[in-house]
C-alpha cells in the first residue's frame, strides 16, 4: 500500500501541476452547463440541436488532441531534456497539423453538415418537432465554425505552456473566457441590455467571442515572457522543422491522432444508437454529458498530470521515479474520483428541475447521472492507464486500447442491443459504460508490465 500513496512533497508537486488544469476545466465546464441550461429554458428542441452539433464538434476537438498530443509527448520529454530547439520544432509541427485538420473539418461541414445532424434524429416517442431541432442545429454549427481558428491556435499554445510545467497561464486565459463566455450569452441567448434575442446562435456567438478572447491572452502573455518560455524565441522566425523529428513525430503521432479521431467517431457512433430512443433521449443524454464533464474534470486533469510529469521524468531518464510517480498518480485519482462520484450521485435528482424541459426528461437525466456516477472510478482507471501508456510514447498501444475496443466491442454492443432490443435507454446506457471493465483489466496488466518505461527522446532508445 505505500507504493500507492505518496508524502506530502508529492502531493503538492502533483496539486502545483493539476490544480490549475482542474480549475482551468472546471470553470469551462461550469459554464458550458450555464450555458447549457440556457439554452435548455429556451426549448427541448433547441438543446437537442445544439447537443447534436456539439457531438460534431466533439469530433474535430478529439481529432486536434490527438495530433497535438502526438509531438506533445516529445515536447514534455525535450523539455525534461532541456533541449528548447526540440520543443519549438514540436510545436511548429502542432500549428501544421491542425491546419490541415481545421482545412478538412470545413469541407465535411459544408458539404455534408445536414446530413451529419439528421443522423441523429429519431422521433420515436413524438416528443418533439425533428425540422426544427435540424434548423436549431444548423445555425449552431455555422457561426461555431469561425472559433475553431483560435481554438486550433490556443490548443497548440496551452499544450506546449502544459508541457514545460506552465499551467497558471492557460488557467487565467480560461478563466477569463468562460466569464466572457457567460456575460454575452446572458445577453445574446434572451435578448438583455437591449440586445436582440437569438437563442442558440446568441450561444455560439459567445462562445466564438470567448474562444478569441482566451486565445489572445495565451498569446500575448506567453510572447512577452519570451525569456521564461524560451521556446518561444524564434518560433515564427523559421517554419523549419527537422525531418527527421517530423518523421518519428508522425510514426509515433499519427496512431494517437487516428485513435483519438476514431475514438470520437466511435462515440458519436454509439450516441446515434441511443438516439433510437428518441429526442427525449438525446435531450437526457445532453444533460448528462454537460453535468459529468464538470464532475470529470478532477481525473482528466490528474491523467494530463501523468503526461506532463511522468513524461518529464522519462525525457531525463528517471525511469524507476517516473514508474513510482505513475502508480500513486493513478491510486489518488481514483480514489479522488469516487468521492466526486458519490457527491455527484446525490445531487442527480436536483440538476435536471433546472431546465425547461418535459419531466420525462428529467426523469430520465437524472436516471443517467446516477448511472455516470457509479462508473466514474472506472471511467478514471482507464483514462490514467491510457495517459500513462502515453506519456512513454507507446501510441499503438494506446490505439489498440482505446480506439480499437471501442470499434471491436463499445459500438456492436451498443448496435444490436438498440436496435433488436427493447432495452430502455438508461439500461443501455449503464451496460455500455460497464463493458468498460473489460478495457481497465487490460490497463491494469500492461500498465503493471511496464512495457510504457521509455525515453524517446535521449540516447536511451
Amino acid at each position: 500500500m505505500r507504493k500507492l500513496i505518496g508524502d506530502k512533497a508529492f502531493y503538492k508537486m502533483v496539486l502545483l501541476v493539476a490544480v490549475p488544469i482542474m480549475v482551468q476545466n472546471g470553470i469551462t465546464n461550469f459554464v458550458s452547463l450555464l450555458d447549457n441550461i440556457m439554452v435548455g429554458r429556451v426549448g427541448t428542441e433547441q438543446m437537442s440541436g445544439v447537443a447534436i452539433a456539439n457531438q460534431l464538434l466533439f469530433v474535430f476537438n478529439l481529432a486536434v488532441f490527438g495530433a497535438i498530443s502526438g509531438a506533445g509527448i516529445f515536447g514534455a520529454q525535450f523539455y525534461g531534456s532541456q533541449d528548447y530547439e526540440g520543443v519549438r520544432q514540436a510545436m511548429r509541427y502542432k500549428l501544421y497539423i491542425c491546419i490541415l485538420l481545421l482545412a478538412i473539418c470545413y469541407i465535411l461541414i459544408f458539404l455534408k453538415g445536414e446530413a451529419l445532424i439528421s443522423l441523429f434524429l429519431t422521433d420515436t416517442d413524438a416528443s418533439g418537432n425533428i425540422a426544427l431541432t435540424l434548423q436549431e442545429g444548423q445555425k449552431y454549427l455555422r457561426v461555431m465554425l469561425i472559433g475553431l481558428v483560435p481554438f486550433i491556435i490556443s490548443q497548440c499554445y496551452s499544450s506546449t505552456l502544459r508541457e514545460s510545467g506552465e499551467t497558471m497561464l492557460p488557467m487565467k486565459a480560461g478563466i477569463i473566457a468562460v466569464f466572457v463566455n457567460l456575460v454575452f450569452n446572458y445577453i445574446l441567448i434572451f435578448g438583455n441590455f437591449g440586445a436582440p434575442a437569438l437563442g442558440v446562435e446568441g450561444a455560439a456567438i459567445a462562445t466564438v467571442i470567448s474562444r478569441f478572447v482566451e486565445t489572445g491572452v495565451i498569446v500575448v502573455v506567453a510572447h512577452r515572457r519570451q525569456d521564461q518560455y524560451r521556446f518561444l524565441t524564434g518560433l515564427y522566425s523559421s517554419p523549419k522543422i527537422s525531418w527527421q523529428l517530423v518523421k518519428r513525430i508522425t510514426m509515433k503521432g499519427t496512431p494517437l491522432m487516428l485513435n483519438e479521431l476514431l475514438w470520437s467517431l466511435g462515440l458519436s457512433t454509439i450516441m446515434q444508437s441511443y438516439s433510437l430512443r428518441g429526442l427525449s433521449a438525446i435531450a437526457a443524454l445532453n444533460i448528462n454529458s454537460t453535468v459529468f464533464n464538470l464532475f470529470n474534470t478532477v481525473y482528466m486533469a490528474l491523467g494530463n498530470s501523468i503526461s506532463i510529469i511522468v513524461g518529464q521524468q522519462l525525457g531525463a531518464g528517471e525511469r524507476e521515479k517516473a514508474r513510482d510517480t505513475d502508480y500513486k498518480l493513478i491510486f489518488f485519482a481514483v480514489c479522488l474520483t469516487a468521492v466526486v462520484g458519490v457527491v455527484a450521485a446525490l445531487i442527480a435528482p436536483l440538476i435536471p428541475m433546472i431546465y425547461n424541459t418535459s419531466d420525462e426528461v428529467r426523469d430520465l437525466a437524472a436516471s443517467l447521472i446516477r448511472v455516470s456516477a457509479l462508473c466514474m472510478p472506472l471511467a478514471c482507471f482507464v483514462q490514467t492507464s491510457y495517459f500513462t501508456l502515453r506519456s512513454g510514447g507507446k501510441t499503438v498501444l494506446t490505439f489498440l486500447f482505446d480506439c480499437a475496443y471501442v470499434w471491436v466491442i463499445s459500438i456492436p454492443v451498443a448496435f444490436v442491443l438498440a436496435r433488436y432490443t427493447q432495452l430502455p435507454i438508461v439500461s443501455l446506457y449503464l451496460t455500455i459504460q460497464l463493458l468498460d471493465a473489460i478495457k481497465a483489466i487490460v490497463g491494469f496488466i500492461l500498465v503493471k508490465k511496464g512495457i510504457w518505461i521509455h525515453n524517446i527522446v535521449g540516447k536511451e532508445d
